[in-house]
């Protein structure tokens, strides 16, 4: 469905999702990559007789339509885009680890060149999340999450796998996300559409109609050079192509500019293509041929599938009236048709700590054997799955199998199990499903007063006792025998992770206090509660001595990173200065043929820029540590609003950001402890 219309072959290599295109003089459309030697391209196919004449931008020496742009240090980030509607044309924005640049590429001026800090963030887009007519901010961060932002509030979540390192906008409130597993897919809302994984890693998504038909689909450049189009809806793959090296970036654009957009794919060898949709007179004829096809596609697989199932049963039966039935030695053919399998889920605490492990049992209900088990699960096995495959010595019909989630989500664990008879050759596959509860890692346990944590969340909720029963069941993993009945006055459990203790406790008047000393499984737990009961706004008073203390340590080393900052920045601007006025003098004495003086002043400088260089050093070092202290700040704020819903929620994270900006540490604890300022 996509032709080629043009292909480029650039002299430069490019650093994976470092593209941008844009119309950086108003009209003609310019491709901008950066480059692994700290320098940002700019090919403009369209006025190649343009040169510039400051310094930061030179003309290439390999092509003579594109230009350099030098930036001098690593490039993380590069975006083109309106930055000042009254200009009329795009800005480059181009980031580092630690700045920020807008470049001016008609003008060949700086914006704007600014210091920043930056936080655990991969990727961001905008989307019309909620369908209100507005975009929301969608944020993807190290942490496996992606939050929607509106404005300054949350509203909504959702955890994945690993870390989100692409986002897109589809259509209306869908969006595409990439992994660094290799896992993509598609939302809408918090709902989402599908996902595949693959072995290779995607380093670029876009969506783009490649059909013409009002709807996107979403365009992956792989790290193996494949470039895939898959349906929005179903994942299917409805288009591909190759490149010899690893995909850098996927843009859209007019770049030939005769009126019609292109999908434009950039290898990191420099290697360009750009592809239109099929014309108008095939549009029609593609899309009867791709139903066509996939309705032919569906039929034949159903029709394989259903031949491999009789040609076994021909083969078992054949077996059977060869060798008559004889129990004794085990020679059986088909299963029972009344075999059925039982799945249990337990808890097993082991002999110590690092034993302890959630377990699935598995068992047939006859003599049958169980010779193999096939399981599926997000985030819990390397690779999605896990293969159980007992030694001939060991075959039974029942099985124990191990597991450790290690985040406290719901998992589906989704289950192929291979049973038979020892001598067979053939197996039965039984295919179903277990979810395993959100606290799966932790064991029903007898209160214990001496063990009760010292942190704390207490709040009020207004529920049916019987709900509250319900939650429990539904979100811990109990004794099949000991399943709760009625409210207990307190439920304690034993983290199977770290031997932590969480103690829950229910009173009649709705004050429910969790004891945990991990403010993380606090918020989890908070936020379990909140969607099961439907709960829109709650607040809570919350204390954490341990974690608040280690918090304060924290905010103690910021302030001496900043103080020393600031001392390295006047340092390094003084020795500037100093550099200035020796280069001076140094020339002056040259011009006056004072070579004694001359040399002295360039040995003087040449001593400045070695420490300068070395204030460099200390400079990055301790902004790498600023910036792992303002990382664990910025986490302190986002795990004391997981313990409160809607509103109140919101209002924590906004009055922390402002007792941060003003330093009151004082404030900044209380409003963690009860979610307010003090009046």
């Amino acid at each position: 469905m996509l032709l080629p219309v043009f292909t480029l072959k650039l002299r430069h290599k490019i650093s994976p999702r470092m593209v941008a295109i844009g119309r950086y003089d108003g009209t003609h459309p310019c491709l901008a990559a950066a480059t692994q030697a700290g320098k940002v391209f700019i090919h403009n196919p369209h006025t190649r007789s343009q040169h510039f004449s400051a310094s930061r931008v030179f003309q290439s020496p390999l092509e003579s339509d594109i230009s350099l742009l030098n930036i001098n240090q690593t490039v993380s980030c590069l975006t083109a885009g309106v930055l000042n509607p009254e200009l009329g044309y795009d800005t480059l924005l181009v980031g580092s680890q630690t700045n920020l640049l807008a470049y001016d590429i008609y003008n060949n001026s700086d914006l704007f060149y600014r210091e920043v800090t930056g936080d655990n963030v991969h990727s961001l887009a905008l989307c019309d999340f909620d369908g209100d007519g507005k975009t929301e901010l969608l944020v993807g961060s190290e942490d496996f999450d992606i939050r929607i932002f509106k404005e300054d509030e949350i509203v909504a979540e959702m955890t994945e796998t690993e870390i989100v390192t692409s986002l897109c906008p589809m259509y209306g409130s869908r969006f595409g996300y990439a992994l660094s597993n290799g896992t993509v897919g598609v939302y809408d809302k918090t709902a989402r559409y599908w996902r595949i994984k693959s072995k290779n890693h995607a380093m670029s998504i876009h969506a783009f109609d490649i059909n013409s038909d009002g709807v996107c689909e979403l365009i992956t450049g792989w790290s193996n050079g494949k470039v895939d189009a898959r349906s929005d809806r179903t994942g299917e793959v409805i288009f591909k192509d190759n490149f010899s090296s690893a995909i850098a970036g996927v843009v859209e654009g007019d770049y030939r500019m005769d009126g019609h957009v292109q999908l434009i794919c950039c290898s990191v060898d420099g290697e360009i293509r750009g592809y239109l949709p099929g014309t108008a007179e095939m549009k029609g004829n593609l899309l009867d041929t791709s139903v066509e096809q996939d309705l032919i596609r569906e039929l034949s697989q159903k029709k394989q599938n259903l031949l491999m199932e009789l040609r076994n049963y021909e083969e078992n039966t054949k077996a059977e009236l060869s060798s008559p039935l004889n129990e004794a030695d085990g020679q059986k053919g088909i299963i029972p048709a009344n075999t059925k399998l039982q799945t249990g889920l337990s808890v097993s605490l082991g002999t110590d700590i690092q034993d302890a492990h959630a377990e699935l049992s598995i068992s047939t209900s006859n003599d049958t054997i169980i010779r193999a088990v096939l399981i599926f699960a997000e985030g819990i096995f390397v690779g999605e799955s896990h293969v159980v495959h007992p030694s001939i010595h060991n075959l039974s019909s029942s099985i124990c199998i191990p597991i450790t989630p290690p985040k406290d989500v719901p998992v589906d664990l989704h289950l192929k199990v291979f049973v038979g008879y020892r001598s067979s050759t053939q197996f039965h596959v039984f295919e179903l499903t277990r979810q395993l509860p959100r606290f799966t890692m932790y064991a029903l346990t007898s209160p214990d007063t001496a063990s009760e944590p010292a942190s704390y969340v207490s709040f009020i909720i207004a529920e049916r006792a019987q709900r509250m029963v319900s939650w429990l069941n539904q979100n811990f993993l109990l004794p099949e025998d000991n399943n709760i009945q009625s409210v207990p006055s307190q439920a304690c459990f034993t983290s199977l992770r770290n031997g932590g203790r969480l103690c829950i406790k229910i009173k009649t008047s709705g004050e429910i206090t969790v004891n945990t000393d991990d403010i993380d499984l606090a918020g989890d737990i908070i936020q379990s509660m909140a969607s099961f009961f439907a709960i829109e706004d709650l607040q809570v008073e919350a204390d954490f001595p341990v974690y608040f203390e280690e918090l304060r340590k924290v905010l103690v080393k910021v302030d001496e990173y900043h103080s020393v900052h600031q001392k390295l920045s006047a340092d390094m601007a003084d020795n500037s200065n100093l550099i200035r006025s020796l280069l001076v003098r140094a020339e002056d004495a040259r011009l006056m043929r004072d070579m004694k003086t001359m040399k002295n002043r360039y040995m003087e400088l040449y001593d400045l820029n070695k420490d300068l260089l070395n204030g460099y050093k200390i400079r990055c070092n301790n902004h790498t540590e600023l910036l792992g202290n303002l990382k664990a700040v910025n986490q302190a704020i986002q795990r004391a609003g997981r313990l409160r819903v809607g509103k109140p929620k919101n209002q924590v994270i906004s009055a922390c950001r402002d007792a941060i900006r003003s330093n009151n540490i004082n404030t900044l604890f209380r409003i963690m402890r009860v979610g307010t300022a003090p009046s």
